[in-house]
């Protein structure tokens, strides 16, 4: 069973999405979550997944103790990535005193199809959160907690706990752990020829020569 080193994290660092991208076309792999923005400017996450499944309704639908935003931090290692899926709904999961809770955990990001608040805490607590929406709508009594550590989809993609999150400020994938160390070694490929084509540029090569040395067309 592939296992998430300290090694793979270091590695997928020094990748942007749009590589990883490319390569998750190559293996068939629909990994990109779509319309997920970044609650402030530079934030970037790599880890593990901890799925959560939410649903959610208009106030007063649920009980208080159903929106166990506590639940997800107690259940999260510290490095992981909350993944929640809440089908895109403008109601905020998460805010500044979660954030915070969060990074004194040492847990690694957040990634919501749905809603977050706090922009200006999450920002000052610097915790990478990445969100359909910022919104100050209260969860409370609006959101329930159907499952912590299941299979989930969000914003289009399957994710499972353990799988691979990496967000920066282009977008959100996620790698299946099985395919890490595949996915990996073939973007440092494609990441090690974009480095070259940009000195063969300087160097008199065109754009279009450089994409065609390259095989980019």
């Amino acid at each position: 069973m592939v296992k998430f080193t300290k090694e793979h994290k270091s590695r997928l660092t020094k990748l942007a999405t749009p590589t990883l991208a490319n390569v998750l076309d190559d293996i068939g792999f629909e990994g990109i979550m779509y319309n997920l923005q970044p609650a402030g400017f530079g934030m970037r996450v790599v880890g593990e997944a901890l799925t959560v499944q939410e649903t959610t309704g208009p106030f007063g639908s649920f009980k208080t103790e159903d929106f166990k935003v506590g639940h997800m931090i107690e259940k999260a290692n510290p490095g992981d990535v909350i993944v929640v899926a809440n089908n895109g709904a403008p109601v905020s999961t998460w805010g500044g005193m979660a954030s915070y809770s969060a990074k004194l955990k040492g847990i690694g990001g957040l990634v919501v199809d749905g809603g977050i608040r706090d922009r200006e805490e999450i920002i000052e607590f610097n915790f990478p959160a990445f969100s359909k929406h910022m919104v100050p709508t209260p969860g409370k009594t609006r959101i329930k907690v159907l499952s912590i550590g299941e299979p989930i989809i969000c914003s289009g993609v399957k994710v499972r706990t353990g799988d691979i999150i990496v967000a920066d400020g282009t977008g959100v994938l996620c790698i299946p752990l099985e395919e890490l160390e595949n996915v990996i070694s073939n973007a440092e490929k494609f990441s090690a020829d974009d480095n070259q084509a940009m000195l063969e540029m300087e160097r008199g090569l065109t754009f279009i020569e450089a994409l065609s040395k390259f095989k980019k067309i």
